[in-house]
């Protein structure tokens, strides 16, 4: 049913989706997608739950191969998983983490992009044995919103994403966070 919402919310967008046609693409009956999921929303936010997971893998996963000299190098690498799920995992270019559809969507009490925050930063910590405090939580969430700002106007300049826009964000974001992460 997930795989069917993605290829739905690609084709349609989320305002296109209903219940009714998930059940028709996925093969099921509309009550076998009522016995999972109480609505729309539902299914949307299992989808961008499985999303964020696959991100944060791959992600850990770029980071266990190791091969990193430096902090910034992990920031080249959260940057560019995004734009890979972008350009290949259905259903992500429309929903993102679900800010089109509910900025609480991943979490009740934090806002989409606050999630991503505590989840990279608890990467980079890990990997570059960075100090997780106050002012590094700050400045990942100015560089992850303004990280997403700039992916989506990537994105909106070309169907594969402005490769100049992405370079820039890279830039941008390594350069300001270079003020408060302490190599």
């Amino acid at each position: 049913m997930l795989d069917a919402c993605a290829d739905l919310v690609d084709e349609l967008g989320y305002d296109g989706l209903t219940t009714t046609l998930l059940a028709e693409r996925a093969g099921v009956a509309i009550g076998s997608v009522y016995q999972f999921f109480p609505d729309k929303r539902a299914v949307v936010q299992a989808l961008t739950l499985r999303n964020l997971e696959t991100y944060l893998g791959r992600i850990g996963h770029r980071f266990g191969e190791g091969g990193f000299t430096h902090w910034w190098d992990g920031v080249d690498a959260v940057i560019d998983e995004y734009v890979t799920m972008q350009r290949h995992t259905p259903g992500f270019r429309g929903l993102h983490f679900g800010d089109i559809v509910d900025v609480h969507l991943l979490d009740p009490e934090l806002d989409n992009n606050a999630v991503i925050v505590r989840e990279l930063r608890d990467l980079l910590v890990r990997q570059f044995e960075l100090t997780a405090d106050e002012r590094l939580d700050f400045a990942l969430t100015v560089a992850v919103e303004t990280g997403d700002a700039l992916i989506k106007l990537a994105f909106r300049r070309a169907p594969d994403g402005d490769p100049g826009v992405i370079a820039e964000a890279k830039t941008l974001i390594r350069q300001y966070l270079s003020g408060y992460v302490r190599d």
